[in-house]
């Protein structure tokens, strides 16, 4: 029998059925005014697609905390093969609904329910934002498990020089009870260490508009494996 769901899960999900119309009609196009993102995104689906160890391409993305969708469309407009995961089943029908040739799945990035090695790219934009800390070392060997090697993740979150946390009772005029932790870019790359993903670039930007948190953006890769014949090599 499968183990019930932390409760940090639980909250998330209601929180964001909840507020699923009113923030699917704020962020339809979250992207218009964040042109470093979507330039790390265009990075990221280069690295994603080029080829496997073995000279095969690589096998589909997943955008992880899709939400309304358009993460998972613009890296399916930049040629990736991509599907979204989303712990709220009201967003997934939303998604669904706005991007009708894509896939969304309800799930959760802690358990994806993926077999080792599937992914060829993981991309987390300002999902892990709810996770709490204790909760990021199984998270990220999660993202390692699925992930080929090679395979290339980015993440954005909300940052500082401290770490730090955010409680929510309301958001849009419905009642929620939500979680925000937003952490240094060490932080975060030391438990991506230690679940054996190798950063490979560090970006942070000063609030634009109405955020309130500079922004961090990570690159980070699950290593290749060496070859049996450098493994053999004195």
């Amino acid at each position: 029998m499968r183990a019930p769901d932390p409760e940090f899960l639980r909250t998330t999900r209601a929180s964001y059925d909840a507020m699923a119309e009113d923030y699917t009609d704020r962020f339809a196009d979250g992207l218009s005014d964040l042109p470093l993102e979507r330039a790390l995104l265009t990075a990221f689906a280069e690295l994603a697609a080029g080829p496997g160890g073995d000279g095969t391409a690589r096998p589909p993305v997943a955008d992880l905390g899709s939400g309304p969708g358009h993460v998972t469309a613009r890296l399916h407009r930049l040629g990736l093969p991509v599907f979204g995961v989303d712990i709220s089943p009201r967003m997934v029908a939303l998604a669904r609904a706005a991007h009708p040739g894509l896939r969304f799945h309800v799930g959760s990035m802690t358990d994806l329910d993926l077999p080792a090695g599937s992914l060829g790219g993981i991309v987390a934009l300002y999902s892990i934002i709810h996770v709490p800390d204790e909760h990021l070392p199984s998270l990220f060997a999660e993202f390692h498990r699925v992930l080929a090697p090679g395979a290339p993740v980015l993440l954005a979150f909300q940052s500082g020089a401290e770490d730090g946390t955010l409680h929510l009772d309301e958001r849009f005029g419905r009642a929620i009870s939500l979680d925000y932790y937003w952490r240094s870019p060490g932080s975060v790359t030391a438990h991506l260490g230690k679940a054996g993903l190798e950063l490979t670039a560090q970006v942070m930007r000063e609030p634009a508009g109405e955020e309130k948190r500079p922004r961090a953006l990570l690159l980070a890769r699950r290593p290749q494996e060496p070859s049996r014949r450098s493994q053999q090599e004195p």
